[in-house]
């Protein structure tokens, strides 16, 4: 029994709504999945606690931002992270560059740098590890 063109339209716009919502989906949990890593909550607490470059940015507030999953600049790996969080204040905008290692004995991520560059330009230097990332990573 051949479908019918209006069944077949139904059909093609539900699995089109189920599909788009389940992309959605996973796009949040992906995101919620960066925000709850070591490497990405350790950089936000740099940052939260270096008061030139909250300054430079207008906070309180501070707004973090989803970062962009297609951003070449985020590399992670077993052993490496290298993230741009995107960050607004009320006076300006900028990205977190963070660098994390990840020391294999402790099995947690450790940030080797953070940089704050703002819109205008404007690089802070956050945080800089005085340990050797190979060193981080042999242990």
């Amino acid at each position: 029994m051949p479908a019918s063109l209006k069944g077949l339209q139904q059909m093609a716009i539900y699995l089109g709504v189920v599909c788009g919502g389940g992309c959605a989906l996973m796009y949040y949990y992906m995101q919620k999945n960066f925000a709850r890593s070591g490497y990405y909550q350790a950089a936000l607490e740099q940052l939260t606690s270096h008061p030139s470059a909250l300054e430079a940015l207008g906070a309180p507030p501070l707004k973090v931002h989803n970062i962009r999953l297609t951003d070449r600049n985020n590399r992670i790996d077993k052993s490496t992270a290298q993230i741009r969080i995107p960050v607004s204040g009320a006076m300006s905008a900028g990205y977190l560059y963070t660098t994390s290692v990840k020391d294999l004995s402790l099995n947690r991520w450790c940030l080797h740098e953070v940089v704050l560059q703002l819109r205008d330009g404007q690089r802070i230097p956050i945080y800089h590890s005085s340990a050797n990332s190979s060193d981080m990573k042999q242990r």
